[in-house]
């Protein structure tokens, strides 16, 4: 993430990868819920959790945009 006061606009969709792996393998991680704090799914168990924006960024290696195939 560019420069220090720089805040990443997560949205709803998207597909988050992690720099650690979560007990199930995955580090995949799907956006369900943004404000201060973001809700992410799971992309390999489905487990939900709850991550503040600053800790999410600092662990955050990639984004993958969210798949709007709805037409």
């Amino acid at each position: 993430m560019p420069g220090k006061f720089y805040r990443y606009k997560f949205a709803e969709g998207e597909t988050v990868t992690l720099k650690k792996k979560h007990p199930c393998g995955s580090q995949d991680w799907t956006v369900t819920g943004t404000g201060s704090d973001i809700k992410l799914k799971c992309c390999g168990c489905g487990r939900v959790m709850t991550l503040d924006r600053e800790s999410l960024e600092k662990a955050t290696v990639a984004v993958k945009p969210a798949d709007n195939s709805e037409n």
